[in-house]
């Protein structure tokens, strides 16, 4: 905020003019996520919302920030504003080097070696203009007043709603930024992943893109959320420093499969997870374990492998099956050659065809994800309400192993005695708590048992209208049924149902044995005790991904 005080003769007067400069323009409200870059006007007046530092927003800077930033949590970062949000005022500044990363106001920002465009931020304090002086003077009438202008309302660009809606997917790339590609082959890579990455048209339909550069250790460049537009993600690219070092991609995949793709660092749910890795020559450490991770958290990896080794190089690879063990699957599909770094224009497109094709990525479906899993509850006398509670939280620590969503796995529950009960189906709760939750609270029954019965209501109106991914069913029981086992059970597994049997304390083992699927060893558990069922947990839900990868 600017004052100036001023003498100004008028009809052999003089007036004191105190005025004090702000802008004219309304508050104008916007998201967490806004970018200086989207807003169209030099001095904008922004209404941000409460809570913005909840957001995962992206913040490049310190008090001067890239135009990439979001204003309002740069606002925050800045101390300008605070989390219950208010009004700030955004000026445009050129671009400039050396964005400087800090943590402040519960917002970390990040560096940015160069960014085309800038923003700083201001308290908008506006005040009238006053006029104020020791002899009165006639003011103008109203009506002589020049009228006002109305206000032209400043508008927010458009985020861009485009993008390859073929290409859903939410992509990692993984570059080789080690001391054995060198920096004139990692320009080489740097201008393949670009035209790869124009080739693949990010935008908030199509594929989201963010890069992980590995050396001896792995460093996140930019998230998937960070630039969702064509230009600025080409532009950061190219941006690229080379950082030397080992070629430790093992270390690349594990730090990427571990948190890359999580809502949280702008993972979207329900897009099919893409990991590109580029090596130059060989790894230096070990990639079996960090594919494993990979697949099982239902990343798709590719491995691009660009000059192979020669002959008389193999011998200092440290596992000449690497490409095979990297791989989502070892079929040919997700191993890609390139000969060298001066012939990569003719394979950005069959390339990023392949990253594309969801139909061939045998990877988004994983156990954790897209299995549906039922409980029957015995709910009989011989229980108790002690012991029920015990059962409870047994079906919950098997249900936390899951990634329960309205896209990911599903769980539902039946209780039974000599009648059943559906406690909640497979649809009524789209998310771990919820579900969790509906758990922990069903009521005790109390009754007899007729556990045949119960299956054959469960396979009726249980798994009545599942969506894709395979079932199972988990018995839990405590003694002898009232009525025949094996037919229902038979009957419910044509139905592509898998059936595990737990049983406790009386519970006849032939009748568990009858009720589980082939081979009965690996579906049958048997405690004496109710505080033994813990230690079943980790089995069954191996024993899950073991059924759901064999007959996938």
């Amino acid at each position: 905020m600017s004052q100036l005080s001023v003498l100004l003769p008028l009809t052999g007067l003089f007036f004191l003019i105190s005025a004090t400069f702000g802008s004219e323009s309304t508050p104008y409200p916007v998201t967490c996520v806004t970018r200086g870059a989207d807003l169209e006007k030099d001095g904008m007046v922004v209404l941000c919302p409460t809570d913005c530092s909840q957001w995962r927003v992206s913040v490049f800077g310190t008090k001067i920030y890239a135009s990439v930033s979001s204003v309002c949590g740069a606002a925050i970062h800045n101390g300008v504003l605070g989390q219950s949000g208010g009004t700030v005022r955004v000026l445009r500044l050129q671009g400039r080097h050396n964005y400087m990363s800090s943590y402040a106001h519960g917002i970390q920002s990040q560096a940015l070696s160069r960014w085309t465009a800038s923003f700083s931020l201001t308290k908008p304090v506006d005040v009238p203009l006053e006029l104020t002086s020791e002899i009165t003077a006639t003011i103008l009438p109203a009506a002589a007043q020049p009228a006002k202008k109305p206000l032209k309302k400043p508008s927010v660009k458009k985020a861009l709603t485009g993008g390859n809606k073929d290409c859903p997917m939410d992509i990692a790339m993984v570059i080789d930024s080690s001391n054995n590609i060198g920096q004139r082959r990692f320009n080489l890579q740097k201008n393949f992943v670009t035209k790869l990455a124009a080739m693949l048209r990010v935008g908030s339909t199509g594929p989201h893109i963010g890069l992980i550069q590995a050396s001896g250790s792995p460093r996140t460049e930019f998230l998937l959320s960070n630039y969702t537009q064509p230009k600025e993600l080409l532009f950061a690219i190219k941006e690229l420093a080379y950082l030397g070092g080992d070629t430790n991609t093992g270390k690349a995949i594990m730090h990427t499969a571990e948190t890359f793709f999580s809502q949280d660092n702008g993972g979207r749910r329900g897009h099919p997870r893409v990991m590109m890795v580029l090596v130059d020559g060989w790894p230096s450490d070990d990639l079996e374990q960090a594919a494993m991770l990979a697949r099982e958290s239902g990343i798709n990896v590719f491995l691009v492998s660009v000059a192979k080794p020669a002959a008389d190089e193999l011998a200092m690879v440290r596992d000449k099956d690497f490409m095979k063990k990297a791989v989502c699957k070892d079929n040919g599909f997700f191993s890609y050659l390139i000969p060298s770094w001066f012939s990569t224009t003719k394979h950005v497109k069959p390339l990023a065809q392949k990253l594309c094709s969801l139909d061939n990525l045998l990877c988004s479906k994983t156990c954790y994800n897209s299995v549906n899993i039922g409980f029957l509850i015995d709910g009989s006398s011989s229980v108790g309400e002690g012991n029920f509670q015990l059962v409870l939280d047994f079906l919950a620590g098997i249900a936390r192993s899951f990634e329960i969503s309205d896209v990911g796995a599903r769980i539902g529950a039946v209780q039974f005695t000599y009648d059943q009960r559906l406690e909640f189906s497979l649809f009524d709760h789209s998310n771990k708590e919820d579900s969790i939750n509906a758990l922990k609270r069903i009521p005790y029954m109390s009754g007899g048992t007729a556990t045949g019965a119960a299956i054959s209501y469960t396979t009726q109106n249980l798994f009545r209208r599942t969506g894709p991914g395979r079932n199972f069913l988990i018995v839990i029981t405590d003694g002898q049924s009232y009525d025949d086992v094996r037919d229902p059970a038979m009957a419910a597994q044509k139905e592509g149902i898998t059936m595990y049997s737990v049983g406790v304390a009386w519970a006849p083992v032939d009748d568990l044995r009858s009720m589980s699927s082939e081979p009965k060893d690996s579906h049958t558990f048997f405690t004496r005790e109710f505080t033994g069922l813990a230690e079943f947990i980790p089995l069954l839900v191996r024993g899950v991904c073991r059924d759901f990868t064999e007959n996938n």
